[in-house]
């Protein structure tokens, strides 16, 4: 056991995921969830909490461990309800996918003597709520940390140890070199593919176009990606904003060569290019962040006999 008592504030497929697999590698002692919805709590109670609070404050008494798995732009608050009732010397870490905003919002609320690193743990689904998690889900994948500069050792090394038990791996990175690089890998991908939906569904409704019915393997996983939370998401844009804009940009630029060769008819760019974006592919293969099997290594749904 790592943390004798974990307080989950935030009962999704992020912090349900961590009490499946805290549980199943004997990681935590109690674990103590809070979510706003009474029916989120009720299902929780049954799933994968030992036990549920009306309150986050009620909730984080006694912790060792809080973890904020709430959308980026509602933990402000949460730290400020939280603060006066955090145990000296507790850890508080997070799961918000933008890490300078959640600095900003709650280092402010807490107390001398608990220890603030920020997390971003690089792993999900397109699903949510209380059901969706897994025991799993962060089997080598990567758990990015942020802590300042005067962080107290052991207790990075505790919350490290916590992660590398759930099977993901650790690094650290600058909070804003972290919000640079996620922008490109997941926060850009995302709004390109919320705005290629989007596409696909005004002209469906503008020109009853099949686009819907027809659509093949490419379209399929957009709709995947763009399946996602929409509250995360939004509070996403608005918090890491100088960052998406600065790599929206770039891709605007690099769309621009692209679209002139195709107009152009340069073929010779175009599989350059190709090439090149390929080879990207298969360094993630390599790296061992995904699959080379067929549809990605997905199982086909299932159907009935």
């Amino acid at each position: 056991m790592i943390y004798p008592r974990v307080a989950l504030i935030g009962l999704g497929l992020i912090a349900s995921s961590m009490a499946h697999a805290m549980r199943a590698n004997g990681l935590a002692g109690e674990i103590v969830g809070y979510a706003k919805s009474p029916e989120t709590r009720a299902v929780a109670k049954d799933l994968f909490c030992d036990r549920v609070c009306e309150t986050a404050a009620e909730a984080v008494k006694g912790a060792d461990l809080v973890v904020l798995a709430v959308p980026v732009g509602v933990m402000g608050d949460i730290a400020a309800e939280i603060g006066p009732h955090l145990k000296p010397g507790a850890t508080v870490t997070d799961v918000g996918s933008v890490k300078q905003a959640v600095v900003d919002a709650v280092a402010p609320h807490l107390p001398k003597g608990v220890h603030f690193i920020p997390g971003h743990p690089m792993a999900g689904t397109e699903y949510s709520g209380p059901r969706s998690g897994f025991a799993t889900l962060y089997q080598n994948r990567w758990w990015l940390l942020t802590p300042a500069e005067d962080c107290d050792p052991e207790a990075l090394a505790r919350l490290r140890n916590l992660i590398e038990g759930m099977g993901a791996k650790v690094d650290l990175l600058d909070v804003a070199h972290h919000d640079l690089v996620v922008a490109v890998v997941s926060h850009v991908p995302h709004a390109i593919a919320y705005t290629m939906v989007g596409v696909a569904d005004h002209m469906r409704r503008v020109s009853q176009s099949e686009v819907i019915k027809y659509s093949a393997a490419g379209f399929r996983d957009f709709t995947r990606i763009a399946a996602s939370d929409p509250t995360m998401w939004r509070d996403v844009f608005l918090t890491n904003r100088d960052a998406v804009l600065d790599i929206l940009g770039r891709f605007a630029e690099e769309l621009f060569v692209l679209q002139r060769a195709i107009r152009m008819g340069d073929g010779e760019h175009l599989h350059a290019y190709f090439t090149r974006t390929r080879a990207i592919r298969r360094g993630i293969i390599e790296a061992g962040q995904d699959t080379a099997a067929p549809d990605f290594g997905r199982a086909p749904p299932a159907r009935d006999v």
